[in-house]
């Protein structure tokens, strides 16, 4: 029997630190009051962002396993990733798959079970590309747009986000790097571990029917937010912390 997991590691998507959780940290710590949750970052981003981003997933999860002592490691972690950080999480539950009990992964996309112009809504094209032009107000105010629905107006959240990305700035070639991993990432194993998938129905840029397609593919688990956007944790915390409490305790004794 696996050894149960009291670690909770979260991973985050592109462009993106361990503040954007947010919220929803304390709610999940309120789902799970007796395990250790960990927030770590990308290099590139966050406290990393004086460094090089990998331009492989691969390189991406070597980098976050090391920031990790072995001890947590073979206690077998349960990973909760959002978005590219679902790609980091896929990549570790195949190459590592000991270290890994169980994972849920929001909003993400992975080919071949999804065409590109889904994985990345081709409406968005331009307005990526844009971004990279963008003063740091006006690029932070951008990606809100594309990765909420419920929050574009709160002037606080966005106030934050842009002093973080004043204090950690994520540099243009750090971002292509990122971007061009999450392009190049491909699965065609399947899964051993539990894995529940969560998409956001009116997602703005990834299209929800990646997760659909990901969870057909793999006879997995669904639930699908009818309202958030692609940061399903900033838009509902509450639901999301709910939601991955009921599978996780569902699970057999000792992969939860």
């Amino acid at each position: 029997m696996v050894e149960k997991s009291e670690v909770i590691l979260l991973l985050r998507g592109l462009l993106r630190e361990q503040r954007h959780w947010g919220g929803f940290v304390r709610q999940l710590q309120a789902e799970f009051p007796g395990r250790e949750i960990i927030t770590l970052d990308i290099p590139g981003n966050g406290l990393l962002y004086q460094e090089k981003s990998p331009c492989a997933i691969a390189g991406m999860t070597d980098r976050l396993r090391n920031q990790i002592p072995q001890k947590i490691q073979s206690s077998g972690l349960t990973l909760i990733a959002l978005s590219m950080g679902g790609m980091i999480a896929i990549d570790w539950m195949i190459r590592h798959p000991a270290e890994v009990n169980n994972a849920v992964l929001i909003n993400t996309s992975v080919r071949p079970f999804s065409p590109f112009y889904q994985r990345l809504r081709w409406q968005n094209y331009f307005l990526v590309g844009k971004a990279f032009a963008m003063q740091r107000f006006e690029r932070e105010q951008l990606i809100l747009f594309l990765t909420s629905n419920l929050l574009t107006e709160n002037t606080r959240l966005l106030s934050d986000w842009v002093q973080w990305n004043k204090e950690c700035p994520v540099s243009p070639a750090n971002a292509l790097r990122q971007l061009l991993a999450t392009a190049k990432f491909s699965v065609t194993e399947r899964l051993r571990q539990p894995v529940l998938i969560v998409s956001s129905r009116l997602d703005r840029l990834v299209h929800h029917q990646c997760s659909i397609d990901l969870a057909k593919a793999w006879d997995v688990p669904f639930i699908e937010h009818p309202s958030a956007g692609h940061d399903l944790s900033l838009d509902d915390p509450a639901w999301l912390s709910h939601h991955i409490g009921s599978w996780m305790k569902a699970l057999p004794n000792g992969l939860s």
